[in-house]
């Protein structure tokens, strides 16, 4: 049996403020490491619209050599989604279709192109490796604002490379870079330098938005896990920050 059926009343699932939007999750099934099939989606989204959440931004990967989506695929699996959550009464739960684009060697030629899916506007989802920064980090960054896009960096406290040289957070937000955390960063579901990052990100008012970066159950069964008052006190004008920006 699924946990969200004996929720705990104190549990950040419990907390999200009405039209909180996720916009960080991979839900479209097929087409990266998220959802395999449109039933693992339906699942998914059934046990997100029972925190309360209507509003949901699927954010598939863009990765050369390993996800090479494109605005065409993300979309038409998007429509298949629609389709199956209609014919299994979703239908009052608005969902629609951005991109996590890797900041790699093919995104200046993506960009170059036009035509990028956003979260809304001109905010753009961008992410970077694990393993280290691009090393035209700060002129990518320089060229999605001249091509009139707003960088939204995926969760910032995962770059395990920043976590002893914090001055750089400040660096990219002197960039012109908005913070997006990831909700399990608040618990230990990463690791603890990860969770102490977000906690500093957070208290040092450098966060702008959050998603719930979704790719499977475990990564609901953690979320509602996280029910510290202070924690879930500092992440509240997050959230409803997600809403004031990304609702309709």
């Amino acid at each position: 049996m699924l946990s969200f059926f004996k929720k705990n009343k104190s549990s950040l699932t419990t907390k999200f403020p009405k039209g909180f939007v996720d916009i960080h999750n991979h839900l479209i099934p097929g087409i990266d490491d998220g959802a395999k099939t449109l039933d693992d989606s339906l699942t998914l989204i059934k046990r997100i619209h029972s925190y309360g959440i209507e509003h949901i931004i699927c954010t598939p990967h863009i990765m050369e050599g390993v996800w090479e989506n494109s605005p065409e695929i993300i979309l038409a699996q998007l429509e298949k989604l629609k389709i199956h959550l209609n014919e299994n009464n979703l239908s009052n739960i608005h969902i629609s279709a951005a991109a996590e684009y890797m900041l790699d060697g093919n995104f200046n030629k993506l960009l170059s192109k036009g035509n990028l899916l956003t979260l809304k506007d001109s905010y753009l989802l961008v992410e970077m490796s694990y393993l280290s920064a691009p090393v035209n980090l700060f002129e990518t960054l320089f060229n999605i604002q001249i091509a009139g896009y707003t960088p939204v960096l995926a969760h910032p406290e995962r770059y395990n490379f920043y976590h002893q040289d914090f001055g750089m957070y400040q660096k990219l937000k002197d960039a012109g870079c908005l913070f997006q955390i990831n909700l399990l960063s608040l618990s230990n579901y990463y690791g603890k330098h990860v969770n102490t990052t977000a906690l500093r990100l957070l208290k040092e008012n450098m966060i702008d938005f959050a998603g719930s970066d979704t790719h499977h159950n475990r990564h609901l069964n953690y979320l509602e896990k996280i029910n510290d008052k202070k924690i879930l006190q500092r992440i509240a004008p997050i959230l409803e920050n997600n809403g004031k920006f990304f609702s309709n």
